[in-house]
């Protein structure tokens, strides 16, 4: 759990590596393939589903510092001790601090716009098949690229006029996004109504050309189906802005048979988010009560639920090697107070916080200031969360996760799993 503390605000970092989102899926969101960041142990590049849909909204693409996250107040990003972007991007390198990070005032600005739960793009999800072909492997309902009647099994020939068969997908989703950095030199970041050139074949053998405009999306980072007769999962792919209050809808939405049988929380392949919003989804399952804690400067800060959540429904968290950063303190917070059972795999184990300091020129350094801990005091730092009931086998997870919850009083009729990947 790599975390950001801005004074009152917390937020919990997107530790990631390089070039797959969850289950091998990259959308034309704003934070693939950030080549001027500089990040020793990984980069910040957005794997395991989230924000590489996540992006740049209006306003944040014009080249200027940007705004840091909300409630960052000036006092939080003082100058780093003097630091100039090339020595920051030395102490990065350096390795001195394993989750230390530089971003360009550009990247900065990207990323809190993607913590809003919006993204710069297309509505398009692509993917690398057997035969080394990139296809659509995901279209978002009410975007362009659904708009103009683009299909899963779409094969993508080309980008404003360049192959994609022999590019890295995170390349190609650079192209679909507009990136400057990852284009040509000089050139200058798309905004939303900016063109772009698409070639496609169907399935069916035909081949279009179809030109689409880019527009600031909803990153859908929650999304509910019924995977068994009266169980509810809610998957939710990354904390951004708003998450908490839409696990909370999805809860009350609930029907009665739900409450009886249980929910599944599908937590993996959670890459993190906003502190905040974790404490507010654990507020959903919560009566109050600790959810985390973390030192920094060495004062020592409670993360606490708010009262009134449901302690009734049969609740089970999957987790798994992508589950981290703020999807870890939740899954923590549940196991700790026994209100959830978790199934799965271990999870990926970072517990630390950052701190970021606005640079001179705009940029801003990331060090880190503290460490965070589970009610229980474990730090996930390094080690995970173990399961309660640990699959064999990731594909087994699902339908394991049912056959607890008929455990704990809940599914009797278990339905075939489907595919982790629930969401675009």
């Amino acid at each position: 759990m790599t975390g950001r503390y801005y004074g009152r605000s917390l937020l919990v970092m997107f530790g990631r590596s390089a070039n797959t989102e969850r289950t091998g899926r990259l959308h034309s969101g704003a934070m693939a393939g950030a080549s001027r960041r500089v990040r020793q142990g990984g980069t910040l590049t957005l794997v395991f589903g989230v924000v590489l849909m996540g992006g740049a909204a209006a306003g944040a693409w014009g080249g200027g510092a940007g705004a840091l996250p909300r409630r960052a107040a000036s006092a939080d990003v003082a100058a780093a001790g003097g630091y100039s972007s090339q020595q920051a991007e030395r102490l990065v390198a350096s390795g001195e601090d394993r989750w230390a990070a530089y971003y360009s005032a550009e990247d900065y600005a990207r990323f809190a716009q993607g913590l809003d739960g919006r993204y710069l793009g297309v509505g398009l999800s692509v993917d690398r098949d057997e035969d080394g072909e990139t296809v659509v492997s995901g279209v978002q309902s009410a975007g362009p690229a659904a708009g103009a009647g683009i299909a899963v099994g779409d094969r993508l020939l080309s980008v404003d006029g360049a192959s994609v068969d022999r590019l890295p997908v995170t390349e190609v989703v650079a192209r679909l996004r507009g990136r400057a950095d990852e284009l040509s030199a000089g050139a200058r970041p798309a905004g939303p109504g900016s063109s772009v050139l698409l070639a496609l074949r169907s399935p069916r053998g035909g081949a279009r050309a179809v030109t689409l405009r880019r527009t600031v999306l909803d990153t859908q980072d929650v999304t509910v189906d019924r995977p068994a007769s009266g169980v509810l999962r809610i998957a939710v792919a990354a904390f951004t802005s708003g998450v908490g209050a839409e696990i909370r809808a999805a809860v009350q939405r609930a029907p009665a048979a739900a409450k009886r049988t249980g929910i599944v929380l599908d937590l993996r392949g959670n890459s993190g988010g906003l502190v905040e919003e974790a404490v507010a989804a654990a507020s959903v399952f919560l009566d109050g009560g600790p959810v985390a804690s973390y030192q920094s400067g060495g004062e020592r800060r409670d993360l606490t639920a708010g009262p009134g959540g449901d302690t009734g429904t049969p609740l089970v968290v999957l987790v798994d090697g992508g589950t981290m950063s703020a999807a870890e303190l939740l899954a923590g917070a549940l196991q700790d107070r026994c209100r959830a059972v978790l199934v799965g795999s271990r999870t990926f184990g970072k517990g630390t916080v950052q701190q970021p300091s606005r640079l001179a020129d705009g940029s801003v350094l990331e060090l880190t200031v503290g460490r965070y801990y589970t009610p229980a005091g474990r730090s996930p730092d390094g080690v995970g969360l173990a399961p309660d009931v640990p699959a064999a086998d990731p594909a087994d997870a699902g339908p394991l996760a049912l056959r607890v919850l008929a455990g704990l009083g809940g599914a009797r009729k278990p339905a075939a799993d489907h595919p982790s990947e629930m969401r675009e």
